[in-house]
């Protein structure tokens, strides 16, 4: 095998690659990356078992072949050069031996051990039928509004990954951690087959949300267990998690008596002042008034902050305590500048939308006043 190609083309699939593959790993060949060379395309694979990654490039191919090195050593070895054209060359009379790597413009080469492409597994392929098209752009903002309230403890896998669903003429996706739920659904794309709901893991959500452009479609497709993604080149799989996901609709609620209109921006800033005295309880309190909001917080070894901002408000004088991260984190991701926050009483959940509203919403449980 011997191909020459940029560094700057193959550096950002071999660092995908690396991310993908379990360091931890008992089997050797899972730390390697399988390279093969055919018809001026370079493919590059990498698994851990449970998510796998393939993509292609355009290479100029001498020779054509196949082989897996070390990943960690390649992305390491590409890293330390320059800009410019690298040659990649393995003898196929000395397989397993030695793979050079040799920079065109530097009087320097690298030799990696590699091990037969044979040994690398099988990565889980979906037929073309069974895939649908979705708007890139739609895709990111679900995964966006929804990922990062996955939760992480273990004991309770099934909430490890983001729900997905089709639920009439609307795909939804939810993610929870017990505490707080955030929820978003778009139409349901055409030729899309109805399928039950599946656990998606996080890690595949958001290296579909990196690699993407965000720019015409991607293909998707739902299996029993795993879930696949096809765009710009790449092949993106992974397994789902085995599960029941909780019944996310019982916690939505069905009518709230008051509403907060706030500035999004200013809460943000205001959020981020105060927490700076919040130490392991993350608990800040939103004391409400009539057009008024103070968020305070509060630590008896520290100190306490508070800041008042402007609010539209007209209820009842109410104090909610909140964990100050469960506000934070949707407010990152709502596309607007302003939000409002709707409750009941200060015990009961509150929601967070966007104003105007979008089909996306962020539910959080207040915390024990103190």
């Amino acid at each position: 095998m011997k191909f020459t190609v940029e560094r700057d083309q193959i550096i950002r699939e071999i660092q995908v690659a690396q991310e993908i593959i379990s360091s931890r790993s008992n089997m050797s060949i899972l730390s390697n990356v399988l390279l093969q060379a055919q018809e001026s395309t370079l493919t590059v694979r990498a698994t851990d078992l449970k998510v796998s990654f393939e993509t292609t490039l355009p290479v100029t191919v001498t020779e054509p072949g196949i082989t897996t090195v070390f990943c960690d050593k390649l992305l390491g070895i590409l890293r330390s050069v320059p800009s410019g054209e690298i040659e990649f060359e393995q003898n196929p009379q000395n397989t397993g031996e030695n793979f050079v790597i040799r920079p065109k413009f530097k009087k320097i080469d690298f030799k990696l051990r590699s091990i037969a492409a044979d040994k690398f597994p099988e990565i889980q392929t979906q037929a073309p039928d069974g895939y649908f098209e979705f708007p890139q752009d739609q895709f990111i903002e679900m995964v966006s509004q929804t990922v990062f309230a996955v939760s992480d403890d273990e004991t309770r896998f099934f909430m490890n990954g983001v729900y997905l669903e089709p639920d009439g003429d609307t795909l939804v996706m939810v993610a929870t951690d017990g505490r707080r739920l955030s929820y978003i659904g778009q139409d349901m794309p055409e030729g899309l087959s109805d399928f039950a709901g599946v656990i998606i893991p996080p890690k595949v959500l958001n290296l579909v949300k990196r690699l993407a452009s965000g720019e015409g479609t991607l293909r998707m497709a739902v299996a029993d267990k795993h879930v696949f993604f096809d765009f710009e080149n790449h092949l993106i799989s992974s397994a789902l998690i085995d599960g029941q996901f909780p019944n996310y609709r019982r916690v939505i609620p069905e009518t709230q008596h008051y509403s907060v209109v706030v500035d999004k921006t200013e809460m943000t800033e205001a959020l981020k002042r105060v927490s700076l005295l919040v130490e392991k309880s993350r608990r800040i309190y939103l004391e409400l008034s009539s057009g008024q909001m103070q968020i305070r917080s509060e630590e008896s070894e520290i100190g306490i902050a508070r800041e008042d901002i402007p609010v539209e408000f007209d209820g009842p004088e109410t104090t909610v305590a909140l964990n100050y991260t469960y506000l934070v984190d949707p407010l990152r991701v709502i596309d607007s500048d302003t939000i409002s926050i709707h409750f009941t009483e200060a015990n009961k959940a509150i929601t967070i939308y966007s104003e105007p509203r979008e089909r996306y919403f962020h539910i959080v449980m207040p915390m024990q006043i103190q």
